[in-house]
């Protein structure tokens, strides 16, 4: 089968960091592959973890996207360690008003 050609100049670029880079199909077992290009581009090996991420507007999905594991881990990280921060210091200041009532009985 030959392969086609591809015109990335003809594709949209959404805003300045995003442009659709591929059109794939999903076969009827729902299964879609990555183009090589776009796995050698993003560093895509087989075996890898990716994250299906949904973004809904409105009660419908209007976007879906693949995002490598470690980026995924790394936003978690970014986005809880404030929070866990947080609980931290309201845990050590809890144990020094603990400790405050302990030494003046």
């Amino acid at each position: 089968m030959p392969r086609r050609k591809r015109f990335p100049e003809l594709l949209p670029t959404i805003g300045t960091c995003c442009r659709v880079e591929s059109l794939v199909s999903v076969d009827e077992r729902g299964q879609m592959v990555l183009p090589k290009d776009v796995r050698e581009k993003a560093g895509i090996f087989p075996g890898e973890k990716l994250a299906l991420v949904l973004w809904e507007k409105e009660g419908e999905v209007c976007c879906i996207v693949l995002m490598r594991n470690q980026v995924l881990s790394a936003k978690v990280r970014e986005m809880l360690d404030p929070v866990v921060q947080d609980v931290m210091a309201g845990q050590e200041l809890l144990k020094d008003k603990s400790g405050e009532g302990d030494a003046n009985e």
